[in-house]
């Protein structure tokens, strides 16, 4: 059996330091190391060099890291994404997160945990991979989720979930009525065995918004208080 070819990472960031210091982890961890400064340079990397994932910083020069993730989340296959931010608000993790990054990280940050989360990313990729020739249809009220094509449909209409909200989705329906800690959903949806809670949270928020009737009245993601969520079903509701 041939072992697998290194993963490819594309470094984007306009800080040399930064930059220097991430691609020697990454490359010290077995990974092909490409680099980019600013967002058209980043596009064009990921269009010529096709890598697996792409360390992004969200503030670049001329055109934003937004941009940048939309951009080359349109390539097939695309890409996986982790969002560099120097800033901490949610509304800047929710915007990575809305155009389809896959994690995000806050400056400053521990290269080595970079290199980890960045190695939970891929795990969860090749895992997606395998999970996608098989399994059966999911469904709750109007809601029909198809693990195998990786598509969520609600009343008739395709939902566009990122990659994290779909494996949240997947994950609360297969295990319905249970009270899920946050921290177990850390574990089993991100791979992660420490990390930031509210990354939980803002995920939960964001698929409410678009499988809820009424998100700020949920009723098929509820809120276990001190513990985490339950997912309902219409059969559990009757």
């Amino acid at each position: 059996m041939q072992p697998e070819p290194p993963r490819r990472v594309l470094v984007v960031d306009d800080d040399p330091t930064v930059t220097e210091v991430v691609t020697g982890y990454l490359k010290n961890a077995g990974f092909l190391v490409d680099n980019a400064a600013d967002g058209p340079e980043a596009i064009a990397c990921a269009a010529n060099g096709r890598p697996d994932l792409v360390v992004l910083d969200l503030m670049l020069p001329g055109m934003d890291g937004i941009d940048v993730c939309h951009a080359i989340r349109q390539s097939s296959p695309a890409p996986s994404v982790i969002m560099l931010t120097a800033r901490a608000e949610e509304e800047d993790r929710v915007l990575g997160l809305e155009v389809g990054a896959d994690d995000y990280v806050t400056k400053p940050f521990s290269p080595r945990e970079l290199v980890l989360r960045v190695e939970s990313v891929l795990r969860r990729r090749a895992a997606v991979a395998v999970e996608r020739q098989t399994g059966a249809l999911l469904r709750a009220a109007d809601l029909v989720v198809d693990p195998a094509a990786r598509r969520a449909v609600k009343g008739g209409d395709e939902l566009a979930l990122t990659l994290r909200e779909f494996d949240l989705l997947v994950y609360l329906m297969r295990n319905p009525g249970h009270a899920i800690s946050r921290e177990r959903l850390l574990q089993e949806v991100w791979g992660w065995e420490f990390g930031d809670l509210s990354t939980v949270t803002v995920h939960a928020r964001r698929l409410r918004i678009k499988i809820e009737e009424d998100p700020a009245s949920p009723r098929l993601i509820q809120t276990v208080w001190g513990v985490g969520y339950r997912f309902v079903s219409s059969e559990e509701k009757g």
